[in-house]
């Protein structure tokens, strides 16, 4: 790239400090709880069939063909659903898309609860998997756009932590169902119609919750983005950022919107599509969603028995929450490729170790599937703590405005399908060469994606989206040391000029 780089215009130390308490964090603080509930579906809806599959595979005769298609149909119809996702959001908002994709988590709960066949299962499942695919790229663009670029990855980061907790709640409720009442004929059903309970507090949670700032401004309704931003911000900083997001949009919005065909037309556009693609491929291919899906065969393989591999499921799903708790407290605190780069190292040398210790071990020892369980929970632990989080976050912040839809959209359009792969041939694969080599696979794989990252990927951490933006569009933000340098200057001089202002306070209020 050319060293001609144009200086960046925005400088986010000219919005004002916002405080660190009040009504206006309180105020985003309720608007996250309520759009998450959307990756609390997500997290439910794929990781349900992880203990259902069994009972459902008895009842309605599922051979291991069909047993993937059922799993995996919500998969590639979630890579559908994202790529339309992030199209209907740019087209009609944040908010209306959340609140359609609630009706079809609903819709989609009730034909795979009252299906009488596979065919109506997988219809069932298709729509889940459309509703999984759009809340996946609209509520975690929904909370950045929202948040104040401070606390922006942690507050977007609390979608994935939802994601995890929901896939907990699916494990435990397996777990709890499947050994109480598992002898009663149709109890998957009951453990898929759970879902219903949440799809309808998206609902009618999204009705009270403001439409995205930027996005008004996106569409010319200035006074509507303005007012939504007064409710969560102090008056001054909503008024400098309001003007800031209309400077910008000006130049991008109408004729230079940015859609499909500009993606490919345009140098800057097309390479952060591409890159967001990487981050996205590079999450599924660790596996943690062949884990998510098919935990309960993986511990069988290792050696438990069908109830203990039920309840022994629970473990990955617990730390996967805590691993979530501790990506939320560093996402505002430690840089995105650090994160990134500390999780790759992380997930592909407990890859190696699984497959190494899946070999040293042999079938039928004790010690073998409490080792392997330990690894495979280390494993979650370091994915979901430096990795799963991190990319959603990445992911929501990377791609300017005009494209931010559409970017997001493609890019997870890949990941969801590598993701569907992975779930419609993991059996497969795990009976062909066993655990061993899925896992050295997997390790493989990682060393790519580690490499990818360190040479690829621009940082977004601690900088506003607009100032994201033109960094991305200039070039500079693929400038890695320059770009973390100048960022690491600016918030340096916000911190002080902060702690200066707090001192003069506390100097006026002793006088006083």
């Amino acid at each position: 790239m050319s060293t001609n780089v144009p200086p960046l215009m925005i400088k986010d130390n000219d919005l004002p400090t916002m405080p660190v308490k009040g009504p206006h964090r309180k105020r985003i603080g309720v608007i996250s709880i309520v759009a998450c509930f959307g990756g609390l579906l997500f997290g439910y809806d794929t990781g349900v069939i992880n203990g259902a599959l069994n009972p459902m595979s008895s009842e309605l005769g599922l051979t291991a063909l069909s047993e993937g298609v059922v799993t995996s149909s919500l998969v590639f119809a979630a890579a559908i659903g994202a790529l339309f996702g992030g199209r209907l959001s740019d087209a009609v908002g944040r908010r209306s898309t959340i609140i359609v994709l609630s009706v079809l988590f609903f819709v989609g709960t009730l034909l795979c609860v009252f299906t009488p066949g596979v065919a109506v299962l997988v219809a069932g499942r298709i729509c889940l998997g459309l509703a999984v695919g759009g809340a996946s790229i609209t509520v975690p663009v929904y909370l950045s756009e929202l948040a104040p670029f401070e606390i922006r990855g942690s507050l977007s980061g609390r979608n994935e932590l939802a994601i995890v907790t929901g896939q907990l709640a699916a494990f435990v409720i397996n777990a709890v169902i499947g050994t109480v009442w598992g002898h009663i004929d149709g109890i998957w059903r009951v453990m898929l119609a759970i879902c219903a309970v949440p799809a309808v507090c998206l609902f009618i949670g999204m009705l009270r919750m403001p439409e995205s700032p930027r996005w008004l401004i996106e569409h010319g309704r200035n006074d509507e983005a303005l007012q939504v931003l007064k409710s969560v911000r102090t008056e001054d900083r909503a008024v400098a950022e309001m003007q800031i997001i209309e400077d910008l949009a000006k130049d991008t919005t109408g004729e230079n919107r940015v859609g499909f065909r500009a993606v490919f037309t345009s140098k800057w556009a097309l390479r952060i599509v591409l890159v967001g693609i990487g981050v996205a491929v590079a999450q599924q291919l660790t596996g943690i969603n062949s884990i998510m899906y098919y935990g309960q065969t993986v511990l069988i393989e290792s050696g438990f028995a069908s109830n203990a591999a039920l309840i022994a499921n629970i473990a990955p799903g617990i730390v996967a929450v805590v691993g979530g708790c501790f990506a939320l407290y560093m996402m505002d605190k430690v840089d995105r490729r650090k994160t990134f780069t500390i999780g790759l190292s992380l997930t592909t040398l407990f890859h190696l170790l699984i497959g190494i210790c899946s070999v040293a071990i042999p079938q039928g020892a004790a010690l073998r599937p409490w080792v392997l369980l330990f690894l495979i929970v280390c494993f979650v632990a370091s994915m979901q703590t430096f990795l799963n989080v991190a990319v959603w976050v990445w992911l929501a912040e990377a791609f300017p405005l005009p494209m931010r839809g559409v970017g997001t959209g493609i890019s997870q359009l890949f990941g969801w399908g590598i993701n569907g792969l992975l779930a419609l041939f993991f059996p497969s694969l795990v009976a062909g060469i066993g655990i061993t080599g899925v896992f050295f696979l997997f390790a493989g794989v990682g060393v790519l994606a580690l490499i990818f990252v360190v040479t690829q990927v621009p940082e977004t951490r601690g900088v506003s989206l607009e100032r994201m933006e033109e960094g991305v569009v200039s070039g500079q933000a693929y400038r890695f040391s320059e770009w973390r340098d100048e960022r690491d200057r600016e918030t340096a001089d916000r911190l002080a000029r902060r702690a200066s202002a707090s001192q003069e306070t506390e100097a006026v209020t002793s006088h006083d």
